[in-house]
């Protein structure tokens, strides 16, 4: 392990190793550590742990409820030109019918 290993996320350095992953006892962020990324760069995987980027089109794995909407975003639904942001909801999109959404990658799988 690299004796100046820290955490990503909150940049602590009390990290430890629990195989293949890297772990944090302060904000519980879990990262792997042979994955090279750059300084800034977001990482986003869907359910399938494919990597998302900027423009992909994903499909809806589950049907998704919406707050102050009778339906739901049925499965299958296809989501064209998403765009990744830093946060719990980390896809921004546009749905037809439903308008500007945000989406957790974790129930999309790439198209």
């Amino acid at each position: 392990m690299d004796k100046n290993q820290s955490c990503p996320k909150c940049k602590s350095e009390h990290v430890y190793l629990d195989e293949p992953l890297m772990i944090c006892p302060e904000c519980a962020y879990e990262w792997d550590p042979n994955e090279l990324q750059e300084e800034g760069t977001l990482i986003v995987k869907d359910a399938n742990g494919t990597i998302l980027q900027n423009g992909d089109t994903v499909v809806t794995i589950k049907n998704l409820p919406v707050k102050g909407s009778p339906s739901p975003i049925k499965a299958g639904t296809k989501v064209k030109n998403i765009k990744l942001v830093d946060s719990d909801h980390n896809i921004d999109c546009r749905i037809d019918g439903f308008g500007a959404m945000s989406l957790k990658s974790e129930f999309v799988k790439k198209a």
